[in-house]
């Protein structure tokens, strides 16, 4: 398969995961939805176990396994749960793009990757319009306080970047099914203990379990496993570029879906965003 069409795939699953969390966290506790999540991914990749287990470890590598694992599952989806309980769908999928720009950044320091003044040219922008869009977000139904559920997302997608550069660098020694059942094990031990502070429901919606299992099955196996394939056969930031249509994904689905809606100047703060994409990327394009 093409990288370029696992990436469409993966950003199509990832824009669709706001969707399926935003609809399950208004239903059950953040610590449940992300504990029966991370379960779902675990067990369906033990299932798939002979696949698993072909990977050669070097030397060394637990520091990278251990600190990626750390960043995302736990991390990441410890921010990006309880985002969802403050912000909504649509804007925390806007704030996504400021992805491949973080991504640049972590580069950097790990892969020794120059970030160029272009890049954080865009990266001023990008940021700019994040906090601007927060600034005017006003609360709603579905967005209680913007401003902190934007903050939590932003320090999401930080833990992303930094496992989306890790998976890079592992990637020519572990599958991406490996990695993947390593965040499956790494969440459900991460959010076990939290199920004890939260009160478990003994009724269900079967509408808000569905999403459970999809974002279990679909998002977390499907996405990342098309993501961390297509990461082995083009650059990190040739990836991490693609990302930028998961806010398109998203805006669409929420409104046909969630029946959200933004403001004149939400979509100004949205037009800021792309311009610091689009002003980061097309100078790394050209040098592909």
């Amino acid at each position: 398969m093409p990288a370029s069409i696992a990436l469409i795939i993966a950003t199509f699953l990832w824009g669709s995961s706001f969707i399926a969390l935003k609809y399950a966290i208004n239903i059950y506790d953040p610590a449940f939805v992300i504990f029966f999540r991370m379960l779902i991914t675990l067990l369906l990749c033990l299932m798939l176990w002979p696949w698993v287990k072909k990977f050669t470890y070097q030397q060394g590598d637990w520091k990278y396994l251990l600190s990626m694992s750390i960043a995302e599952p736990c991390l990441y989806y410890l921010f990006e749960g309880n985002a969802m309980k403050y912000t909504s769908a649509s804007q925390a999928g806007v704030l996504v793009s400021c992805f491949p720009l973080l991504v640049a950044v972590v580069a950097y320091f790990m892969l020794k990757e120059k970030v160029t003044k272009q890049l954080a040219i865009g990266f001023s922008f990008c940021i700019g319009g994040g906090v601007l869009l927060t600034i005017v977000s006003e609360s709603s139904n579905h967005a209680s306080n913007p401003a902190l559920g934007n903050f939590l997302e932003f320090l999401a997608m930080i833990c992303a970047a930094y496992y989306a550069v890790s998976v890079k660098k592992l990637s020519t020694r572990y599958s991406p099914l490996a990695l993947i059942t390593l965040q499956g094990l790494a969440g459900s031990i991460f959010f076990a203990p939290f199920l004890l502070f939260i009160d478990i429901p003994t009724t269900h919606d079967m509408a808000a379990l569905a999403g459970i299992i999809y974002l279990g099955a679909f998002v977390t196996i499907g996405a990342y496993g098309m993501y961390n394939y297509a990461i082995t056969k083009v650059s990190v930031l040739t990836a991490a570029a693609f990302t930028n249509l998961i806010p398109i994904f998203t805006l669409f689905l929420s409104a046909l879906i969630l029946g959200e809606s933004l403001d004149v100047m939400q979509w100004f703060c949205i037009s800021l965003v792309f311009i610091g994409v689009y002003i980061s990327q097309k100078r790394t394009r050209k040098g592909l």
